[in-house]
């Protein structure tokens, strides 16, 4: 398939465990890399006994390093968060699977043809380790932030929108960062509570086929220490309801030492942050209320989108 081409999306009929043997066996071959990615993304088609997708292959030898999370992980906790989430039944990350791909391990996952379009643009420098890469156009990601999450004037603010955060844009006009007051959006606040996302952004959400709500880079999170940032805060301090008191319940008996979940995770994270997921889960569950932007920390990443 010649660089910068789509991959047609497989059928929606296509169930998740055949998705993931696709993911993890199927040949994998570099279409281009996705602009604007801090590491090394890079967009490829997965072909397996006819079958084929696209997904995003994030070598780990194109991660860059941080300070706050140790070198070589960002694959790992993105492979992490995709079984959090199956786990867990909140279902707001796409299938993603740990593998060896043609720059070394790293994770895939499976691309979500997202709603709105936009023209394509060039693709960037191959990233760090990446020489060699064929040069591609960026496949197309469609609106940020899904079309629930934006940055508004006041006066154009749905009534049924959450309120984040109220600023002045350039110009010094008022704005307003808020998101819809949506089920998916509710699940994927949760999600990133137990998980500990340090940047979910606006640009990080996605709306696929059907109109689920969908979560993508997943590489901050599960830190050891308290870093939840998001734009998801709409709901901070309310009541968790039923179906998340339910959720949580779960977590805390999957993760306990000799839960399923623990040991599936226990092959991706190190065993300190199991447990701190396992605490964070039944710290919520105790309080029931959605936790509250920290005094102490940036609780919403910049840019936010």
């Amino acid at each position: 398939m010649p660089a910068g081409e789509r991959v047609p999306a497989l059928s929606s009929a296509v169930d998740e465990p055949e998705l993931l043997k696709l993911l993890a066996e199927g040949e994998i071959d570099v279409l281009g890399r996705i602009t604007g990615a801090s590491n090394a993304t890079l967009y490829v088609s997965v072909t397996l006994d006819g079958a084929a997708t696209g997904a995003v292959y994030k070598p780990i030898s194109g991660e860059k390093p941080l300070w706050d999370f140790p070198s070589g992980t960002l694959g790992l906790r993105e492979t992490a968060s995709y079984v959090l989430s199956a786990y867990s039944g909140l279902d707001v990350v796409p299938p993603t699977v740990l593998r060896e791909g043609p720059f070394g391990p790293g994770s895939v996952q499976l691309w979500v043809d997202s709603t709105t379009e936009d023209d394509e643009e060039p693709a960037d420098e191959p990233g760090p380790g990446l020489g060699g890469m064929p040069q591609a156009v960026e496949p197309v990601m469609g609106e940020p932030g899904a079309g629930v999450v934006d940055v508004l004037p006041p006066r154009a603010l749905p009534p049924d929108w959450k309120r984040v955060l109220v600023a002045e844009d350039a110009a010094g006009d008022p704005v307003v960062l808020a998101h819809a007051d949506d089920p998916g959006l509710r699940r994927m606040a949760l999600f990133d509570a137990v998980a500990n996302n340090t940047d979910r952004k606006g640009g990080h959400i996605l709306r696929g086929p059907g109109g689920r709500i969908l979560g993508v880079d997943h590489g901050l999170t599960f830190n050891l220490d308290d870093k939840l940032r998001t734009v998801l805060w709409g709901w901070a301090g309310e009541r968790l309801g039923d179906e998340a008191q339910e959720v949580l319940d779960r977590l805390v008996t999957d993760l306990s030492a000799d839960g399923e979940l623990r040991t599936a995770l226990l092959e991706l994270l190190d065993d300190d942050e199991v447990d701190r997921t396992a605490r964070r889960a039944a710290q919520l569950l105790r309080r029931g209320r959605f936790p509250k932007p920290p005094g102490d920390w940036a609780a919403i990443p910049w840019p936010p989108f």
